[in-house]
């Protein structure tokens, strides 16, 4: 197999299929494609899960998807490194679609912390590469606004928010603001909060799982 843009991990479809769904697990920062990758044995057996690595390195074993900064007036970015992640990742959609044969109509991104975001922004900038998307305790980047598709383009595409009330890192007004710039766009968005950090818990893990599982179930989004 061609060698693809980004490292990655691979579960296979416990339920073998001609063209299976993707689901791309994305990591936060300082973090790596190991992170995410447990989870796989607990989604949904049908699903190919892939779990990326982000391009920059940042620390021994870690890795970002574009720099940051936590400063008292808010994160600030790389908006360069940015752009080129959400560049590559469409990329690397396209390749790992053909490498492993899922089906390019049902591509799912599951991001938690700036992988979040990342899957938020390719999400939204490009609705025809993806079928839906889970933003666990991110934000939606400023610098995207300009880039979001048109209301024909985005018509109906699923999404799940979840943050903890608690999160210190990402506060929870970052996942209300995602909620409300979603709730005006013609998406299909779930929104929820939990008493948890800035992390995954076993509740909030349910409701991803239970999410994913009902779109798997339902027919494929019209382009």
């Amino acid at each position: 197999m061609t060698e693809l843009s980004l490292t990655h991990l691979v579960r296979r479809p416990a339920q073998p299929s001609e063209a299976p769904p993707m689901l791309l697990l994305l990591h936060g920062v300082g973090s790596n494609e190991r992170d995410l990758f447990p989870l796989a044995a607990q989604l949904d057996g049908r699903f190919l899960v892939l779990s990326a690595r982000a391009p920059n390195p940042r620390g021994p074993g870690g890795f970002a998807w574009f720099e940051v900064q936590f400063t008292p007036q808010g994160p600030v970015i790389d908006p360069a490194q940015a752009e080129a992640s959400r560049r590559l990742l469409l990329r690397f959609i396209d390749e790992a679609s053909a490498a492993y044969g899922t089906d390019p109509r049902r591509v799912y991104l599951m991001g938690f912390s700036q992988g979040a975001i990342m899957s938020a922004s390719v999400a939204l900038t490009a609705p025809e590469a993806v079928a839906g998307a889970v933003l666990m305790s991110g934000r939606i980047l400023p610098e995207i606004h300009p880039l979001i598709a048109d209301a024909s383009r985005l018509g109906g595409l699923p999404f799940l928010v979840v943050h903890g009330t608690a999160d210190n890192v990402l506060p929870v007004h970052h996942g209300r603001a995602s909620r409300d710039l979603l709730a005006n766009l013609p998406v299909e968005m779930m929104y929820r909060e939990y008493a948890m950090g800035h992390e995954l818990s076993s509740e909030s893990f349910a409701d991803v799982q239970t999410w994913l599982n009902t779109q798997l179930d339902r027919p494929s989004r019209q382009l």
